[in-house]
C-alpha cells in the first residue's frame, strides 16, 4: 500500500481541533517541524500534545504554543521555553509533567494494547499521592491537580536469592488521536529509519498514535531497506510526507556550545564551527 501523500497539508487536514498529539523528538532533535508547521498553517486549535518537551520559543511545538493553540501538554522536561513558563503559571495552559521513563513507557504501552503498567518511579512521591499542580489560575492558584494513583506491593528478588517486599505505582497507557515523526529514511509503505539520537522519541510516538503521519528526509522504494535496520514497522504509519532537500536540511540547534579549536602548538584558537560541538543532532 502506497501511503505517500503530496504535502503536509494534506497529511494534517483532518486533525480536528481539541485532538490529542504524539509528538515525535527530545529537544529539538529528530522533530516532525514541517508537520508542525502545517498544523499551525491549518489553524488548528485547542490541541493536547504529548511530547518529551515544547520545543522552544517560536520552533517545534513552541510555535503551536506561542499562537496559543495547546490547551494541555504531557511533557517531562518543559526547559528552555520561556513562553511555556508565563502561560503555564498564567493559568492559560495545564501541564502534566511525567517522569522521562514513565513517559516513554506509557507511549509505548498504549502502542502495545497494555493498559497500564507498575512501576517504582514516583512512589512516595506527589507522582504517586497526588497534588502536583497541573493547571493554576490568573492569580496564582492551582485550580487542577494531578489525582492520586493506586499503588500496590510486590515481592521482587532481593539479588540474594529472597524476596523483598516492594511499592509500586500504576501509570495508565497514552494512545493519542495522532501521532507525528521524523524519519530519516522511509518507504512508501510507511517503514521507517531514525538516525541516531534522532531516533529518541519518535518510535514510541508512531506506536501510540491511532494514526500516525511520518515526515521523512529521504524517500525510497519498498524493498530497499534493509529489514534488520526498520526501526519502526509500516503497520504504524499510515502516512507518509517526502520532505524536499531544503525541508531535510532545516534543523535548529537548541543551544550552541563551543570550545576553542585546538593549534599545532596545543594553544587555543577561535571557536570551532563544528556541527559535532553543537549538542544533539537530528
Amino acid at each position: 500500500m502506497d501511503k505517500v501523500v503530496s504535502s503536509a497539508a494534506e497529511a494534517v487536514a483532518d486533525i480536528p481541533d481539541g485532538a490529542t498529539l504524539a509528538v515525535g523528538g527530545f529537544g529539538l532533535s529528530g522533530i516532525p517541524s514541517v508537520l508542525i508547521d502545517a498544523i499551525l498553517e491549518a489553524g488548528t486549535t485547542d490541541l493536547e500534545a504529548v511530547s518529551n518537551n515544547c520545543g522552544v520559543d517560536e520552533w517545534g511545538l513552541g510555535k503551536l504554543l506561542f499562537a496559543k493553540r495547546i490547551r494541555r501538554m504531557i511533557s517531562s522536561y518543559v526547559g528552555e521555553n520561556k513562553e511555556f513558563a508565563r502561560q503555564y503559571l498564567s493559568g492559560e495552559l495545564e501541564v502534566e509533567l511525567t517522569p522521562q521513563g514513565t513517559l516513554a513507557e506509557r507511549m509505548r504501552a498504549g502502542g502495545s494494547g497494555i493498559p497500564g503498567f507498575y512501576t517504582a518511579t514516583g512512589v512516595g512521591t506527589q507522582v504517586a499521592e497526588g497534588g502536583l499542580p497541573w493547571k493554576y489560575d490568573s492569580e496564582g492558584n492551582v485550580i487542577v491537580s494531578s489525582p492520586p494513583k493506586e499503588t500496590k506491593v510486590f515481592a521482587v528478588r532481593d539479588g540474594e536469592g529472597g524476596h523483598v517486599d516492594r511499592e509500586y505505582v500504576l501509570e495508565e497507557a497514552i494512545v493519542a488521536d495522532f501521532g507525528l515523526v521524523r524519519a530519516w529514511k522511509g518507504d512508501r509503505h510507511g517503514n521507517l529509519i531514525y538516525r541516531q539520537s534522532a531516533r529518541n522519541f519518535n518510535p514510541l510516538a508512531a506506536m501510540c498514535g491511532r494514526l500516525t503521519i511520518a515526515e521523512v528526509e529521504e524517500l525510497v522504494e519498498p524493498g530497499e531497506l534493509d529489514p534488520n535496520d526498520i526501526h519502526t514497522p509500516g503497520v504504524y504509519v499510515q502516512r507518509v510526507v517526502a520532505l524536499t532537500p531544503e525541508q531535510a536540511a532545516d534543523k535548529r540547534i537548541e543551544r550552541v556550545t563551543t570550545r576553542p579549536r585546538p593549534t599545532s602548538d596545543g594553544a587555543g584558537a577561535a571557536p570551532a564551527d563544528d556541527a559535532a560541538t553543537h549538542g544533539l543532532g537530528g
